[in-house]
């Protein structure tokens, strides 16, 4: 980044975190409080709708690039239809309660819309390489953006853990994008990253506000979004982002496939989530969400630039990095029944 770059950087962190500061006063003045109970990981009411200053925040700035023309048409369209679809159910759904189906459905719908605009699944499955994926494809591409938004609202229950997820793997996301393709990868990621920075001292260490539904569905289809883009600049760069984003995709798919073995509403809030049980034993939030950053720093980045700069192959890659965090998933109790 050039000086200009860094100081838009900071300009733009520093209106997110005004934005954050009128959203909270917002939420007190009008009692949009968060209260605990007994599936909540905090202990005293709390205002909620903070992310919506990442939304306007991440918005202004990709429309900002989008028409100095550092940001394609098509991947503006993707990112901002898609994104603000969701962040708007999200924000209903925070103010008051919005059906599950419906939820869903706007979901599915804003998933397509990405993928129209992004020109389908980028060619990233290695069986698939040659093949029209056609309606197949379109398939799997809405899946994985609806499970992606979904599981980061899943993962958003203990303080700064869905920003601290963000900014490191946009930031790491931004700088393999650069080393591999050039800029055009990385300014989407450096962007968002300024925007969950400045939100992330309202709700770390110690939450004054919620990012709310809005903010972490947002943020959710955003990455989505992102690494889809980065597939199609570079099939590797996709893989680069599923194993960045490995720590809240393994603690969700995990914690979600052994409710559904036991027949329970998996759509229904609980505290089974490995990062759950981790806070309740050490008693704090903090550890939890350091020790998630410290992964994706130190031990998934270095997977993900061997497979972004072609040292591995992709799908081992994914399989090395994945390893572990399965293993301690599972011995955190993901997904076991009970919330000790």
């Amino acid at each position: 980044m050039t000086g200009v770059g860094v100081l838009g950087w900071l300009v733009l962190m520093m209106c997110s975190a005004l934005a954050t500061a009128g959203l909270r006063h917002h939420a007190l003045r009008h009692g949009l409080l968060d209260v605990p109970n007994a599936r909540s990981s905090h202990q005293r009411p709390t205002p909620r709708g903070g992310g919506m200053a990442i939304v306007v925040t991440a918005a202004v700035a990709w429309t900002v690039l989008a028409g100095s023309g550092g940001l394609a048409p098509s991947v503006y369209a993707a990112l901002l239809g898609a994104s603000l679809a969701v962040a708007g159910i999200g924000w209903m759904d925070d103010r008051g309660h919005v059906s599950v189906r419906t939820r869903l459905g706007v979901h599915g719908l804003a998933a397509i819309w990405a993928l129209f605009w992004l020109g389908g699944l980028p060619p990233v499955i290695p069986w698939l390489t040659g093949v029209d994926p056609g309606v197949f494809g379109l398939g799997l591409g809405v899946l994985y953006l609806v499970w992606l938004l979904n599981l980061y609202n899943f993962m958003d229950g203990i303080d700064g853990l869905a920003g601290i997820q963000a900014l490191t793997v946009c930031l790491s996301a931004a700088l393999l994008g650069a080393l591999a393709v050039g800029m055009e990868a990385a300014w989407g990621p450096l962007l968002l990253a300024a925007a969950v920075a400045g939100f992330l001292p309202w709700n770390f260490p110690r939450a004054r506000i919620f990012m709310g539904d809005g903010g972490s569905g947002f943020l959710g289809m955003t990455l989505g979004v992102l690494s889809l883009y980065a597939g199609w600049l570079d099939p590797a760069l996709f893989w680069a982002w599923l194993i960045l984003l490995g720590v809240f995709v393994v603690d969700a798919t995990l914690t979600l496939l052994r409710r559904l073995l036991r027949g329970e509403p998996v759509h229904q809030a609980h505290r089974r989530h490995a990062y759950q049980r981790a806070a309740r034993h050490l008693d704090s939030h903090i550890p939890v969400t350091l020790g998630a950053a410290t992964i994706n720093l130190f031990w998934l980045t270095p997977w993900a630039a061997a497979v972004a700069l072609g040292a591995i192959p992709p799908m081992a890659g994914l399989a090395l990095a994945y390893a572990p965090l399965i293993t301690l998933a599972l011995l955190l109790g993901a997904g076991r029944p009970g919330d000790s």
